[in-house]
């Protein structure tokens, strides 16, 4: 049964510990993303200056580069690499195939929100971080059971061509699967499978840019 588990990691354990320290007031996002691999990150409630000279002292930074730069709420998106010993934690969270829903830095903690297939996979992931010298502060564990299940918009076939594709790696960049081995895997034809992905999009799409009082209750 799937398992969403929400957590802290303290950043002297993580990544940028010494950023946040030179910038206290700045708010670290991963941006959202449908891949395993390391997605890039918004910094706000900072003046560029302030962040880029922040990173550069940054021990766990090996570069960064600004992608984008927003001035009517001061947001920066960059890409930045990390050091071999912060990308490490980030590999043991991902290790036994958790997908990373949202993470977040501020105030010496990255809040982590991540869905496991299961709670002995949450389990051997909380043990890897120990093991590694990570004090991970787990604060919520929920089950998706089939009840939270039944708002979704999502025919079961366009959820499982979701799913077949997140976990087989065709949102990767490069891709670890293209769309006609994915369709041999759900013994369906390449045009159907493009038609359920195809629809999928649309109904994620218009859910989450539909008000939200227009949303069916959760």
């Amino acid at each position: 049964m799937s398992t969403i588990a929400e957590f802290r990691l303290p950043v002297e354990d993580t990544a940028l510990s010494v950023a946040l320290e030179r910038a206290p007031d700045a708010t670290v996002e991963l941006e959202p993303s449908v891949s395993k691999t390391l997605p890039c990150l918004w910094i706000s409630d900072a003046d560029r200056e302030t962040v880029e000279r922040a990173l550069e002292s940054d021990p766990s930074v090996e570069s960064f580069e600004l992608l984008v730069e927003t001035e009517t709420d001061q947001r920066m998106l960059y890409d930045v690499t990390f050091g071999e010993q912060a990308q490490r934690v980030w590999d043991e969270l991902l290790d036994e195939g958790g997908s990373l829903l949202e993470a977040t830095a501020t105030e010496g903690w990255w809040q982590i929100r991540m869905r496991f297939l299961d709670r002995d996979e949450l389990c051997e992931t909380n043990d890897r971080l120990v093991e590694f010298g990570v004090n991970a502060d787990l604060r919520r564990i929920t089950e998706l059971t089939d009840e939270s299940r039944t708002h979704t918009r999502l025919t079961p076939e366009q959820q499982e061509a979701l799913s077949a594709a997140f976990e087989h790696g065709y949102f990767e960049i490069p891709r670890q699967i293209s769309m006609e081995e994915l369709a041999t895997e759900l013994g369906i034809s390449h045009q159907a499978l493009s038609e359920r992905l195809r629809r999928a999009y649309e109904t994620l799409v218009d859910a989450e840019l539909q008000p939200a009082g227009e949303r069916p209750n959760s």
